[in-house]
């Protein structure tokens, strides 16, 4: 089930991006020949009018394929060229490029006003000015890191712990030392005890079993409160993506670069199975911050995402000369596959890290 609803989600955000490159290309007057969802093999496809739609076997992706984006001889001197991207001016091609980015951002704030407006089980910590708001107060296990003295245990996340506060809790583990806590809880209607025998290492000068915990309530706000607070949670979440990819990029051009800490799409599916464990509200609020995450990262001016493609007009319009098609199509291959490969990386990393214990 928890792939399933991965791939659903999954789906959902490729859409939501291709569908923003789509509307904004034919608003500019260019022709779309498919959009896709997915790559690889065909498995379903439907021409309607001049653009074919199509899903295809490999969920990771999807593309929308614009008339002109890669420049050839049709698009460059052909009958229709006219509604070729390349002939478009500047400002339409960049907003071509980046509305996908945009439709991701509006899709995340979206889903964020739902979240908060049906009701979201809340940081307590995060949201003090709405204390009174806030119901069902409960300690939560939010995280429970792989093969941990918890995991062990058997602990997961979304497991209500039976306990009268998290600092209580907090230094009973590191009391408790390598002789062993007993730990209560509480999963769906069923209550639990486990014993966890704490270790040192996993927490600087501490003893810890490995799980993330936190105070958190349920928060339903009224509609105009839950439109300001998720614009402030679009741009925190944004804020963070954005120094954690550039610190990321930093660490990879001076060699310090820690890729234990990206997660590729079996991680992913793993915190998605995490997030349905704490309820449907707290999917979609998780699923609204893969969205940005998705946007941020198609931001960086790297060959094959927007924000590379977004560069080379940049560049065209600086020198006030196209970039040679070979040359531009050429540097985007190579961006693209060394995408593909590193996603191989990290799924291998994932898998590693998951299965092989």
């Amino acid at each position: 089930m928890t792939v399933i609803i991965f791939l659903i989600v999954l789906a959902i955000l490729i859409f939501v991006h291709e569908l923003g490159h789509f509307i904004f290309a034919r608003a500019c007057g260019i022709r779309v020949d498919a959009f896709a969802i997915g790559f690889g093999p065909k498995i379903f496809s439907k021409k309607v009018g001049e653009t074919v739609y199509l899903l295809n076997l490999i969920p990771f992706g999807g593309y929308v394929k614009i008339f002109g984006e890669n420049p050839d001889d049709e698009s460059i001197n052909g009958e229709d060229k006219d509604r070729s991207f390349i002939h478009k001016d500047k400002i339409q091609q960049v907003l071509v490029l980046f509305a996908g980015i945009l439709f991701n951002l509006i899709f995340a704030w979206l889903l964020i006003t739902i979240t908060f407006s049906i009701g979201v089980l809340s940081s307590m910590d995060s949201y003090t000015e709405y204390k009174d708001m806030m119901k069902d107060p409960k300690i939560i296990i939010t995280f429970v890191s792989p093969d941990s003295p918890a995991d062990k245990a058997g602990l997961k996340a979304g497991d209500q712990l039976i306990t009268s506060s998290l600092s209580d809790i907090q230094e009973n583990i590191n009391e408790s030392k390598d002789q062993g806590i007993e730990i209560k809880y509480r999963r769906g209607m069923e209550e639990f005890n486990t014993n966890v025998i704490a270790e040192k290492g996993i927490l600087e000068n501490k003893y810890a079993i490995g799980i993330a915990m936190d105070n958190v309530a349920v928060l339903k706000l009224p509609f105009d409160k839950s439109i300001i607070e998720s614009f402030r949670f679009t741009w925190h979440i944004m804020v963070t993506t954005a120094i954690g990819l550039y610190s990321l990029i930093l660490g990879i051009f001076s060699g310090n670069a820690d890729l234990t800490s990206v997660t590729g799409p079996i991680g992913i599916a793993g915190l998605v199975g995490d997030a349905v464990k704490l309820g449907f509200s707290y999917l979609i609020m998780f699923t609204a911050v893969i969205s940005i995450n998705l946007g941020i990262l198609n931001l960086i001016p790297f060959p094959a995402l927007d924000g590379g493609r977004i560069l080379f007009v940049i560049i065209e319009a600086i020198i006030r000369k196209p970039i040679k098609p070979i040359i531009a199509n050429t540097i985007n291959a190579i961006g693209f596959g060394l995408l593909i490969l590193l996603m191989i990386v990290v799924t291998y990393k994932d898998i590693i890290r998951i299965f092989i214990k």
